[in-house]
């Protein structure tokens, strides 16, 4: 059964969702009877085994004056300096130390992100664990306790909704923002993700590289394909009547608020490209998680229950199994991705050292090679298919992404929603994946 993807509403912080949450859980309860989420035991995110490295001393964090726990905090989760992203709007719980002059830092890596305001008491830690999905944590910054990393069951109230796809998971929100950083209002066609053109995102955000360039065409024409980063809205009744102008094409950030209490003087464009790619993925990969155990599980209750696990989701486990694998699918292979209309580049040295990460194929190509031309990626396949959130999808879900990516690859699927795959693409991603994801090349071989 094909499916489109769908996609909900407006959005740029890290949030989660889900249905009717019970008192004493975060996720309904016959979500929670399978997940597990609000247990602490086994937890498995990169949070939660720094915190066992922390308590055994085998591992140490160093506080510094101004910056507290965070550059070694980075270094501890091996998160590149050259990811930060740099939002002025007052839209997540560190509003209080977030300003157009005080913009809130988040750095990210495959599998943890973390927030961090000038002269906050708290840094923002959202950590993927591989069954449960993304867990929040803060840490707090003072340097005369031993760091600990306290679990915030308080942070569903913003990450639990209908945006992240009905789990616990991230959104990316663009808005029209005052001088001050207070939100005036959401940008209406922007949707959390790669599927969102440039001329609608990073509203409330600071942006530093360069994108499309303005040639003959007129300047009305051409600012409507530029992004919203840089820019302040200047009429309360209408916060849409900026000019875009203004904010883009900045490479240097130094003239509109002091870069130097931050580890780096940048707000890459690259960097916020993949982390919106990212956290999209992500949530999908829950999705997928929670939707096939839930299923199996409702499977096995039969004919006692025919209860769904999330709220209006009825039929066989097969059903939700590929409805859910479907949606998935469709955005690992980039088909809702917003093409870009010319080069962009960024200012910093991420897009590099991205693609340097591999891993690669005996021709030296990686799904974290980037394009940057007209596309993020060079080859469309999600670098995400290697984290560990992937690899604990259930069997049965794995087996069906499997067979669905060896018809889409092999060409034997030239639906719509996949027609626009060249015969080179599908042919490279075959290639790259067959040499560098063990499990799908065994399954290659029986197929």
């Amino acid at each position: 059964m094909m499916a489109r993807s769908v996609f909900f509403g407006v959005g740029l912080f890290l949030v989660l969702l889900g249905g009717s949450v019970c008192a004493q859980h975060t996720l309904p309860e016959t979500q929670e009877r399978v997940i597990h989420y609000d247990a602490s035991a086994g937890l498995g995110d990169p949070v939660a085994e720094l915190q066992r490295h922390l308590d055994d001393g085998t591992a140490t964090l160093k506080f510094e004056k101004g910056r507290g726990y965070l550059g070694s905090l980075l270094d501890a989760l091996r998160v590149r300096v050259s990811s930060q992203s740099l939002v002025f709007s007052k839209t997540s719980s560190q509003r209080d130390y977030t300003s157009p002059k005080t913009p809130r830092a988040i750095y990210f890596a495959d599998d943890v992100y973390v927030g961090w305001g000038q002269d906050g008491p708290l840094i923002d830690l959202a950590a993927v664990d591989p069954d449960r999905g993304p867990i929040f944590y803060t840490l707090e910054q003072n340097p005369l306790q031993p760091p600990h990393f306290t679990r915030r069951k308080d942070c569903i109230e913003c990450h639990l909704n209908n945006k992240t796809l009905g789990v616990p998971g991230f959104l990316v929100r663009s808005v029209y923002t005052d001088s001050n950083g207070v939100p005036l209002a959401s940008v209406s066609d922007f949707v959390s993700g790669h599927s969102s053109p440039l001329r609608v995102r990073w509203g409330g955000w600071y942006v530093s590289g360069t994108h499309f360039r303005p040639g003959s065409a007129s300047a009305a024409e051409s600012a409507g394909e530029l992004h919203l980063g840089n820019t302040f809205a200047t009429d309360p009744e209408h916060p849409e009547r900026l000019d875009p102008l203004l904010g883009a094409n900045v490479t240097d950030l130094r003239s509109r608020f002091d870069t130097a209490p931050y580890l780096s003087p940048h707000s890459d464009l690259v960097a916020l490209l993949v982390l919106e790619h990212a956290l999209r993925m992500q949530n999908l990969i829950t999705v997928a998680n929670y939707e096939t155990r839930c299923a199996l599980d409702e499977e096995r209750a039969r004919p006692e229950t025919a209860a769904a696990c999330v709220a209006g989701s009825r039929g066989w486990p097969e059903q939700r199994i590929a409805l859910a694998g479907e949606m998935l699918l469709e955005y690992l292979l980039l088909r809702s991705e917003a093409p870009l209309l010319g080069p962009v580049e960024g200012s910093s040295r991420f897009a590099a050292e991205f693609g340097n990460d591999g891993p690669c194929d005996s021709q030296g190509r990686s799904l974290r090679q980037l394009d940057l031309k007209t596309h993020l990626f060079r080859y469309p396949c999600s670098f995400l298919i290697y984290s560990a959130s992937f690899d604990a999808l259930p069997e049965e879900m794995r087996t069906f992404l499997w067979r669905r990516l060896a018809q889409v690859l092999s060409g034997q699927d030239r639906s719509e929603t996949y027609a626009s795959l060249t015969a080179q693409d599908r042919q490279s991603v075959l290639e790259i994946l067959r040499e560098t994801k063990p499990e799908f090349a065994a399954f290659l071989q029986s197929y």
